[in-house]
């Protein structure tokens, strides 16, 4: 039985990552972010399980990450501050939160008898597409702090890769979607609204196009990765290789939930011109040719077990629709 570590445990993709591994029988040390209400995140939505143990802590104490990675073969790092319109207000912490929480696994790792690490990154490092589909050779372009943060945070996992020969992996997720996911994100922002009964949709953006991809899809997709030697020193798409607009999308949210509403604009919600990322488009080959991956899930698919979960009273009472949250 393996031992794992996920940091960021309490999050969207975290959580689904802790309840996958607990189905295929891994022991698990979640991590969730400290705080005073001794509130795990979505991890409380986890029946109690033998094989988890919870740990509340912070990533940007050294001193913490190197008990924490004490006992554990491998750490699943996916602690991060991820919403990009946050990044334009409060630059910083996402440098100390990011790139030296990820400096912080990393030294830990290597202190503790170098072991496996699976660095979750993101494909907006790619800032919008010079070329599809975008493969790992594909240029970075630090369109935001967000963007920028996640690309020092890679280059720190790689560099103890290359001078200690500690076993990292970059594992870079397209826009992943699902259950719990924020509602600041694209898809929950449109399907909160309709099920709250609003008949004109806030949206930024809608031509943007994205690669979508299921929660569940992208989970296995890092247990694929964490599994293979091969994938060792290298940085590798989780992704559909398909892409869809924005507006396509909500057109076929509005088809699903046989909602009748609109679009209007709104201002707040853009992106400023030279930070907004147009096309993602990403090229699953090397996934599949070191570990076989292949996605299960349509985008119709996933989308249609997304709307359920939302539609649900008791989860959609978890989220503010009405109100804008960077």
């Amino acid at each position: 039985m393996k031992k794992v570590l996920i940091t960021g445990a309490d999050g969207f993709i975290g959580s689904h990552l802790t309840e996958t591994l607990l189905e295929k029988g891994y022991k698990i040390k979640a991590l969730s972010y400290y705080n005073s209400f001794n509130n795990w995140g979505w991890l409380e939505d986890i029946p109690s399980n033998r094989n988890l143990e919870i740990i509340t802590g912070d990533v940007r104490d050294p001193y913490f990450c190197k008990s924490l990675v004490s006992d554990v073969e491998i750490v699943f790092h996916l602690a991060a501050l991820i919403a990009i319109p946050y990044s334009y207000i409060a630059p910083e912490s996402y440098i100390n939160t990011n790139i030296k929480g990820t400096l912080n696994i990393c030294q830990a790792a290597k202190e503790n008898g170098s072991i496996r690490v699976l660095n979750v990154s993101t494909s907006e490092v790619y800032g919008t597409a010079k070329y599809v589909p975008i493969d790992e050779k594909h240029p970075k372009q630090p369109q935001s702090p967000y963007s920028a943060s996640k690309i020092g945070a890679d280059a720190i996992a790689m560099s103890y890769y290359h001078a200690f020969n500690l076993p990292v992996t970059i594992a870079r997720p397209f826009n992943t979607y699902g259950p719990r996911q924020s509602a600041r994100a694209i898809i929950p922002t449109i399907i909160t609204q309709i099920t709250s009964g609003s008949k004109e949709i806030k949206l930024g953006n809608i031509n943007p196009t994205r690669d979508f991809n299921f929660v569940k899809d992208v989970c296995n997709g890092l247990i694929a990765l964490a599994d293979s030697n091969e994938t060792i020193g290298k940085e590798i798409n989780i992704c559909s290789n398909c892409e869809i607009s924005i507006q396509d999308t909500f057109k076929l949210i509005k088809k699903i939930l046989n909602a009748d509403v609109s679009f209007i604009l709104d201002e707040q919600r853009v992106r400023p011109e030279n930070s907004e990322v147009y096309r993602l488009w990403g090229d699953n080959t090397l996934i599949n040719e070191l570990t076989g991956f292949k996605p299960d899930y349509s985008f119709e698919e996933g989308l249609k077990i997304t709307c359920k979960w939302y539609t649900d009273n008791n989860n959609l009472s978890k989220f503010k629709s009405h109100i804008y949250n960077v």
